[in-house]
């Protein structure tokens, strides 16, 4: 059942990202007077497929991984003269430029459009309230403490800790100071601190971690809630509702020194004392084994905890009028265009290990997660991963609609096309290196499950 929300998560997330990408390329070829013959959602047979007025056949594929639309163009086939004027060739190349960025374009319009629409329905998260402070960190350098409320990084307003990820993950590697806006008991201020060419570590990158910044978060009681089938923790018998209050005899208070302690056990039997309805009952359990992307070894007994409610205090409303809204949906898709072009710039010199690049098994599962998470995770996701996607698109390798952009900019100022061997030779290159990418982006998906 896991497999099959999956791969619908991932053919709808694929699914609705493509056809926006395919549609601005439609939608301005169509504007261009260029005959489109297909589009296509999806590769190979189509599944389903039927005609508009125009004669253009609409077609959804088996293979829901891209898509493409198919236009008259004489490199393809010879084209009936009276259709000539038709014909993607014979349009000014400034026609096929807009048509080649349309795509990516279409993926931007997407994005701001989805995080206006978050802005101005409204969503709640937890305020960036420093929890604890790493020794001998960046954090802790800058004077960082327990209970601030972080409000901007370098002078860009930050509402969660997924927006301070985002910025911390820019500035990883670089020299140079780095600003924080915090409060504290009423009082505002602005703390600094040298980069010193801080960077990220492994190959699961942590910027807030590696910061030395742990987040606030309430006290979580070791109460059990899932437990999962054929798991150690149901052959040792504990239920859901249990409250764990000791192991071997010592005490444990909150949720993450029992799962610290189970981690560190792995194949070792330990008794667990529970609370069950007024009752003090002990447990052997002898938590599995498994190996982490690291090589560590850590123990797992399949029960999951009880859900806590944040308490109001930190949690923050944040909604903006329809013209408010604006101006911020189009600065936080250029926030994420920056990530983008930040990763890529740090995988090519070194500074992120190119073991973070990608594959569509990750995709499929992050987009699981995002749409069982709520509509609020899935529209970020969707915009962040439609903006990666108009980025990569940009990029001036050939088979690309940056490389087709580039030769057309390249006929426009020669007034003549690049020959067709200097084009074919680029068409094999670029194919090679993103077939190179695709196989290395499945092989890191294969090694992380």
């Amino acid at each position: 059942m896991q497999l099959v929300q999956t791969v619908l998560a991932l053919a709808l997330t694929l699914g609705i990202l493509v056809t926006l990408h395919e549609y601005g390329h439609f939608w301005v070829a169509r504007r261009c007077g260029v005959k489109v013959l297909r589009f296509s959602v999806g590769f190979g047979k189509p599944m389903f497929s039927w005609y508009d007025r125009h004669g253009t056949e609409f077609a959804i594929a088996a293979i829901p991984l891209g898509g493409y639309v198919k236009m008259l163009d004489e490199r393809e086939g010879p084209v009936p003269e009276e259709l000539r004027d038709q014909e993607f060739t014979s349009k000014p190349p400034s026609q096929r430029i807009a048509i080649a960025a349309a795509g990516p374009v279409a993926n931007f319009l997407f994005a701001i459009a989805a995080y206006w629409l978050l802005s101005v329905v409204g969503f709640t998260t937890v305020a960036p309230i420093v929890g604890d402070v790493k020794p001998d960190s960046v954090a802790e350098r800058m004077g960082l403490a327990e209970g601030m409320e972080i409000h901007e990084v370098d002078g860009r307003r930050v509402n969660s800790w997924r927006d301070i990820n985002m910025r911390l993950l820019e500035r990883a590697g670089e020299h140079g100071s780095v600003a924080l806006t915090v409060s504290d008991s009423g009082s505002r201020g602005e703390l600094s601190a040298s980069l010193d060419g801080w960077r990220l570590k492994d190959d699961n990158p942590n910027p807030l971690g590696e910061f030395g910044i742990q987040p606030w978060r309430p006290s979580i009681p070791a109460v059990l809630d899932e437990i999962s089938q054929g798991g150690a923790a149901e052959a040792a018998g504990l239920k859901p509702g249990d409250r764990v209050v000791a192991v071997d005899g010592e005490p444990v208070g909150a949720w993450f020194e029992l799962v610290d302690i189970i981690r560190s056990s792995p194949a070792a039997t330990l008794v667990v004392t529970v609370e069950r309805q007024g009752e003090r009952l002990d447990f052997r359990v002898t938590p599995e084994s498994k190996t982490t992307d690291s090589g560590e070894e850590i123990g797992f007994v399949g029960a999951g905890v009880a859900q806590v409610s944040w308490p109001d205090e930190v949690l923050r409303d944040v909604r903006l009028g329809p013209i408010a809204a604006v101006p911020n949906a189009i600065s936080e898709t250029w926030a994420d265009t920056r990530l983008t072009l930040v990763a890529i710039k740090k995988m090519v010199t070194g500074l992120l290990s190119p073991t973070n690049l990608s594959g569509p098994i990750t995709i499929a599962r992050v987009a699981e997660a995002s749409v069982s998470s709520g509509f609020e995770d899935f529209i970020r996701f969707l915009a962040y991963l439609s903006v990666s996607l108009g980025v990569l698109n940009l990029l001036p390798i050939p088979i690309l609609d940056g490389g087709h952009i580039v030769y057309y900019t390249i006929e426009a100022i020669r007034r003549k096309p690049l020959s067709e061997q200097v084009q074919a030779l680029g068409l094999r290159i670029g194919m090679a290196l993103i077939l190179t990418l695709m196989v290395f982006a499945l092989y890191n998906d294969l090694m992380r499950l």
